[in-house]
């Protein structure tokens, strides 16, 4: 488990990111039209996934619009949007902010929170995603990530990006 904080109080996670050098652990999401999400959808692409608990949360939706934004400048380069809302407010939410280029799954029938360590196991938020980023190569190899101490905290967008280049 790692240890994190909600608005500084501690909490922790339900295990460990993968690390640096892993390939992806595999995950099924269910996208905006309800299809399943696999690794195998971003076969060779590299991925940026953007894990976070809700987009109803200011600093949630922040980090989607920033994700969105320099996903344009990306070659070859998908991001995902994970949380546990579901397709609905996914789908609602990229309509109504004009998010085009993310691709939005929802874990809220899956095991990705245990599978990648992230279910909050206390705080108000227990049982939703911690903040975190996962960056993959093409061959789904992990070549960076982060685990945002504070929840309510964006990520480091430009350590995300260069770990691409």
């Amino acid at each position: 488990m790692a240890n994190v904080t909600f608005k500084n109080e501690p909490t922790t996670t339900s295990g460990e990111l993968p690390a640096v050098g892993d390939q992806l652990p595999d995950f099924t999401l269910v996208g905006t039209d309800l299809a399943e999400i696999t690794p195998a959808d971003f076969a060779g692409k590299r991925v940026v996934i953007n894990i976070f608990p809700s987009l109803d949360t200011g600093v949630c939706a922040a980090s989607v619009r920033e994700f969105n934004k320099r996903a344009t400048s990306l070659d070859n380069t998908v991001v995902l949007g994970v949380s546990r809302d579901l397709p609905f407010a996914h789908g609602r939410f990229c309509s109504a902010e004009g998010i085009e280029n993310l691709t939005a799954g929802s874990a809220f029938r899956s095991s990705f929170g245990e599978d990648y360590g992230l279910t909050l196991e206390g705080s108000p938020l227990k049982g939703l995603l911690a903040r975190a980023v996962i960056v993959a190569d093409e061959n789904g190899k992990v070549v960076y990530t982060q685990l945002v101490d504070e929840i309510t905290t964006e990520p480091d967008y430009d350590e995300a990006v260069n770990a691409l280049q």
